[in-house]
């Protein structure tokens, strides 16, 4: 799979309710989920050395700064869109609408001590190159 990917995900829809498809594209184990609410603030800028990560929108929406290798860019994300993340991807989000919820599928278990991250963007830039 590529190192970062963008998916428009099902959206099935019916006098009840709506239900967003999401994960059927996934190349990894969910080891964590977690959730992203009522972030004001954009999230702590990093990429990971191993884990992999697929974000969707469950409702809302956000703007996620990432750079694969090829430079920063933004990318928008609208209800029922999703991105995965591979290793060496930088990336955090910023921009939520208010009521926002991101879902986070992860290939790792938590680790508090953080050994799996790089959260300095010019040592990212020294390792993955930079073809701006």
């Amino acid at each position: 799979m590529q190192k970062f990917k963008q998916f428009k995900l099902p959206i099935h829809t019916d006098d009840r309710f709506s239900l967003i498809e999401a994960g059927k594209d996934l190349d990894f184990v969910i080891k964590r989920v977690y959730v992203i609410v009522d972030g004001v603030k954009p999230s702590g800028a990093h990429c990971h050395k191993i884990e992999q990560e697929y974000f969707f929108v469950a409702r809302g929406s956000v703007v996620m700064t990432i750079d694969d290798g090829s430079g920063l860019r933004d990318v928008n994300l609208d209800q029922g869109e999703a991105v995965y993340v591979g290793a060496y991807v930088w990336h955090h989000f910023k921009s939520f609408a208010l009521g926002t919820v991101v879902v986070a599928l992860s290939s790792t278990d938590y680790d508090s001590t953080r050994q799996d991250y790089i959260s300095d963007y010019e040592e990212f830039r020294k390792l993955v190159g930079d073809s701006q």
